[in-house]
């Protein structure tokens, strides 16, 4: 069924905040939730995913902020909305397209490292408001409605359970043509979150101000129409 698109709730500072763990719904609610508001749709963990897939093809130490850096600047890096696409957008690298190599294994295993390194994300971070700046944007990550975009007019934090998050990450992997077990994918999301929580550079975590949903069993319809709920509220 089509939906209509809605109309902003304000007609000031209409950017949307969502950050949550990994395989919490962000990309799938945040591209469905920008569909309804007919608005720009930004997901920054792929950028980040990106910058780690480059650094894994590079040979690039991982904790080596400054060679991270220096690696980064010698590559273009941009995100191509594509309605065809499962996520709603295509990463592309030195204008090729790399959206698929960004949730193999080694990526995910490495993006946590890359997204600790302080001087990676300030690049980042910069790149991500001057999108922000043209235009209101849906953005979804782990530290936007805290650090990226703290003045942002509504934010929320989706999150869901470990089993549901690690069936979530699996079958996306095996729709990529990648088979684990399950068991293994939410070894690796529990050691994500840990990272994420506990790093020193905007860590994962709820703004103040945010609105919590989890999205455990729960469908992608409801999440949005809450959200949609509580941005009418304000």
């Amino acid at each position: 069924m089509v939906r209509p698109r809605m109309r902003w709730p304000g007609m000031s500072n209409r950017h949307v905040a969502i950050d949550g763990p990994s395989a919490s719904g962000k990309t799938v609610v945040s591209r469905a939730l920008a569909g309804r508001l007919g608005t720009l749709y930004l997901d920054t963990g792929a950028m980040y995913r990106a910058v780690a897939y480059l650094a894994l093809r590079n040979g690039v130490d991982l904790d080596n902020d400054t060679a991270l850096v220096e690696m980064f600047a010698g590559h273009s890096l941009s995100i191509a909305a594509d309605e065809a696409a499962p996520n709603g957008y295509r990463v592309l690298v030195d204008d090729r397209d790399v959206t698929a190599k960004l949730t193999q294994p080694d990526v995910t295993a490495a993006v946590s490292t890359v997204a600790a390194a302080p001087h990676i994300r300030e690049a980042l971070v910069e790149r991500q408001r001057t999108i922000a700046s043209a235009e209101p944007v849906v953005m979804a990550g782990r530290d936007i409605g805290t650090v990226v975009l703290p003045d942002a007019r509504y934010k929320f934090f989706l999150t869901a359970s470990l089993a549901e998050r690690a069936e979530r990450r699996r079958l996306e992997l095996v729709a990529n043509g990648i088979a684990v077990r399950g068991a293994d994918v939410a070894a690796q999301l529990a050691e994500r979150d840990r990272l994420d929580a506990a790093r020193t550079t905007s860590p994962l975590r709820a703004a103040a101000d945010a609105v919590l949903i989890d999205s455990t069993q729960i469908d992608v319809d409801t999440v949005v129409e809450r959200m949609l709920a509580a941005m009418h509220a304000q």
